[in-house]
């Protein structure tokens, strides 16, 4: 007795909870002659998917493989879809393959020119249909289809606050989608509020508001991004500030030099040296305090900067910046030497 060959069908969007499963189907099956539509959101910039499940119930002992193919046509742009739509597929006794049909709207769908400049209504409802056939050596047998509805939409959070029975409604979709548009610019500033309390990421406007709040004073010779490095550190100058420590800082901030903690003092490229030493003590004598000869100057320091020529350096200005952060009794000497890049 020869066993007649057959496909079990199944035809689902991946975001759906359930499939359409047709029966087993065998080579003198005649479709069923209707089939609701189902409805597949697509989402600018997201893919869909669409799972066509194809199921050889023949027996192993029957030792027959099926051929089958896929057909996906619709009114949709023809580049939204992603399938390598073959001559036929193959399919083994007793096994199931899954093949997926992707589709992908362009990120701009809304905003692009060609949205934007239309005349006549922009159409967001499409329909594709999903055809799955027998292919034998003498003839081709509609063996399953399903239409869907590919509906084009605006992403939107609101609905996820409806019952899943309502989510899944396009009118029920569209009608929050509204209050969405009304609500959503206060929402994504509240999402983003911290951004607005970090120097590094706050509208330029915002900056000379947040200085005011760490008692920074702007100065229009720094650029936006020396402003928000120092207004955003603000408090760890004060507390080092009258330190060696809270001067190579500040330096660091406004030349954008490595702090280089790993190396020797004199081969950081923002040296700070003090050049003070014993020199030379007369004995026990006692002329006013520790009187010496030779000893250098007490409370001085020298500050080296090594830079490379694409780093132009205001030099008056990083004077008032050792002036502002140095104690008042010392004194000190500014070199800064320009090396050229390996």
């Amino acid at each position: 007795m020869v066993q007649t060959p057959s496909l079990a069908i199944q035809i689902a969007s991946m975001h759906l909870p359930e499939a359409i499963e047709s029966e087993a189907l065998s080579v003198s099956f005649s479709r069923r002659e209707e089939t609701s539509n189902q409805d597949l959101w697509l989402y600018p910039g997201e893919p869909e998917h669409i799972l066509v499940t194809v199921e050889n119930t023949n027996h192993r002992n029957n030792n027959r493989n099926l051929r089958y193919s896929i057909e996906v046509s619709g009114d949709y742009p023809s580049y939204w879809c992603n399938f390598n739509q073959q001559r036929f597929f193959e399919i083994a006794p007793n096994t199931k393959i899954d093949k997926a049909i992707s589709f992908q709207v362009e990120a701009d769908f809304f905003e692009n020119q060609q949205a934007l400049n239309q005349k006549t209504q922009l159409q967001l409802n499409y329909q594709i249909k999903i055809q799955v056939f027998l292919e034998t050596s003498n003839q081709r047998q509609l063996v399953e289809y399903q239409i869907f509805n590919l509906l084009v939409r605006p992403q939107t959070s609101y609905v996820d606050f409806l019952p899943s029975i309502f989510g899944e409604r396009d009118i029920a979709r569209r009608f929050v989608s509204i209050f969405e548009q009304a609500f959503d610019p206060v929402v994504q500033t509240t999402d983003v509020l911290w951004a607005y309390f970090d120097p590094l990421t706050a509208p330029e406007a915002f900056l000379p508001f947040l200085a005011k709040w760490v008692g920074w004073e702007i100065d229009e010779r720094w650029t936006i991004q020396q402003q928000r490095r120092l207004i955003r550190n603000a408090v760890t100058l004060y507390r080092w500030h009258g330190t060696k420590h809270g001067l190579r800082l500040y330096l660091h901030y406004y030349t954008d030099l490595p702090l280089d903690e790993h190396l020797p003092e004199p081969e950081k490229h923002i040296s700070i040296e003090e050049n003070f030493n014993d020199g030379l003590v007369l004995g026990d004598a006692n002329l006013d305090e520790n009187p010496m000869l030779g000893g250098g100057k007490p409370y001085h320091f020298t500050v080296r900067l090594r830079t490379d020529a694409s780093n132009q350096l205001d030099e008056e200005l990083i004077q008032e910046i050792i002036e502002r952060q140095k104690p008042a009794f010392s004194t000190y000497e500014l070199l800064i030497s320009t090396e050229e890049r390996a």
